[in-house]
């Protein structure tokens, strides 16, 4: 404990009090002259001023909610949109066969660039080609490895 001659402030639940400008009273609006005025803060005659009017009231126009199209079924924010490439068009661009990237198949301006790809099996091809990067259709893979290519997802 501390010494005799210095006193310890401890703190007490009497003492406990709530951070000025925390407790506001609320505003008794309506009340008489004395509290908010005649018109009780709106202003003077109109609808504001008589009742409550709902949100998204326009003043009997037909409002925006109604006047837009509803919406119909569910659309998956985390859907994945491939570009699509078929194997007649990656045997057009590159006769030669080889390796070929989502970032050639860009260049060769058969896709967009930053996307993800898929390779569908239209077409026939007949030199070996080695996809990298790419997804690929289950009929694609089979006429890419009959022609002696390979497919790497990486």
């Amino acid at each position: 404990m501390a010494n005799n001659n210095e006193e310890v402030d401890i703190l007490q639940m009497h003492d406990l009090r709530p951070a000025p400008g925390a407790n506001k009273r609320r505003k008794r609006v309506g009340r008489g002259e004395g509290s908010r005025g005649k018109t009780s803060g709106r202003g003077t005659k109109g609808t504001g001023a008589r009742y409550q009017v709902r949100p998204g009231f326009e003043g009997g126009q037909l409002p925006l909610y109604m006047r837009l199209p509803k919406l119909r079924g569910f659309k998956n924010p985390f859907r994945k949109e491939y570009q699509v490439v078929n194997l007649k068009r990656v045997a057009e661009l590159f006769p030669e066969g080889g390796e070929i990237t989502p970032e050639q198949l860009a260049k060769a301006g058969a896709v967009r660039a930053g996307e993800p790809v898929k390779v569908l099996a239209d077409g026939e091809i007949s030199k070996a080609y080695t996809f990298k990067g790419v997804k690929v259709s289950a009929s694609a893979l089979k006429k890419i490895e009959a022609a002696g290519g390979s497919v790497s997802e990486d």
